[in-house]
């Protein structure tokens, strides 16, 4: 069975397939689409997940054996396939379409892929996945669609806008939907709900203030998400390594582990070498602020962003900057 993505959720509203597969050109809705099929797995006691990504190198034979056993703990799981080039090769082509010949009841096969070409789309392993399964297929949004696109995710955060500032918003994020979604998320933090003036939309969109990565830490430690967001932004537009970016805030992040671990900030800013009063004084706030907890996840967010930055994770290390702060966010004590 072939789906286009819009019609994605009123399938899931009445049935959950084996295996679904999400190919297309356009990253953002791919990632939504399979969120959505994961949330519809999940509502279905689907409650554990396996991922694998299949790199060069990658051994077929641990993906045979994970979709081949039973759950630990006798539940319902998802398997999620990422084929980053759309291509299994042979072993992962004779896994794949064995597996769809016959899948698990207990399993739901996640696969997600670019789009392919159609030679792979005759092939057995994908006509598999198509006959025992669902093919969601991503197309770009039509430049028409967009202002409606947009004003539906304003209101998932409680917000609306008029047509003259959602004509504003897509001109200038047509053609990048990750930008768009970066944008919208952005209003949220710096806008409140409601109806959205387009003087304040204008001002959010096209702020063109300089900084410098020092302060992306403070006011992430500090708790500003809407000026670290702004600061972010604005670091990515002037051309700012993200190497340094990122050295700057995981030094910050290391020095609260530090802090948390030992109960002493001044012993901290002497093992970290911070000596700047304006960065002392946001890790002093952010030591009451934020739980041990939180700090150790943004630690490890701060990783996956070097794994971003150095080709190894397939992510935007400026957007995952950004994922970091709002997830730092969430870990307040407050």
């Amino acid at each position: 069975m072939q789906l286009r993505a819009d019609g994605l959720d009123a399938h899931l509203a009445k049935t959950l397939a084996p295996v679904y597969a999400v190919h297309g050109d356009e990253p953002l809705l791919a990632l939504d689409a399979a969120d959505a099929v994961r949330s519809a797995a999940r509502k279905r006691g689907f409650s554990e997940r396996e991922v694998f990504e299949a790199g060069r190198g990658f051994d077929w034979s641990s993906l045979r054996g994970s979709l081949g056993s039973l759950s630990l703990f006798a539940s319902k799981r998802i398997v999620e396939l990422r084929l980053p080039n759309g291509k299994p090769g042979t072993q992962g082509g004779e896994a794949l379409a064995e597996y769809c010949a016959q899948p698990a009841a207990d399993t739901l096969l996640l696969v997600s892929l670019p789009r392919v070409d159609r030679a792979t789309q005759n092939a057995a392993w994908f006509r598999g996945i198509v006959d025992s399964g669902v093919l969601v297929d991503i197309w770009p949004l039509e430049r028409a669609r967009l202002p409606a696109w947009i004003a539906e995710r304003l209101g998932r955060q409680g917000q609306r806008a008029s047509r003259e500032v959602l004509e504003f918003l897509a001109a200038r994020v047509e053609g990048n939907l990750l930008a768009a979604h970066q944008e919208v998320q952005k209003l949220a933090l710096l806008a409140g709900p409601g109806e959205l003036a387009l003087a304040a939309v204008e001002d959010a969109v096209a702020d063109v203030a300089r900084y410098n990565p020092q302060d992306a830490a403070e006011a992430l430690l500090g708790g500003d998400t809407g000026r670290y967001v702004r600061v972010i932004e604005g670091l990515r537009g002037e051309g700012e390594a993200p190497t340094f970016v990122l050295f700057v805030i995981s030094n910050a992040l290391f020095v609260l582990r530090s802090a948390h671990a030992s109960g002493s900030l001044d012993a901290a800013f002497q093992q970290q070498r911070v000596y700047g009063r304006s960065l002392q004084a946001a890790l002093r706030g952010a030591l009451a602020r934020y739980r041990p907890a939180a700090v150790e996840e943004a630690i490890a967010a701060a990783a996956a962003i070097d794994r971003a930055i150095k080709g190894i994770r397939l992510r935007d290390p400026w957007q995952e900057f950004i994922a970091l702060g709002l997830k730092l966010a969430g870990g307040s004590k407050a």
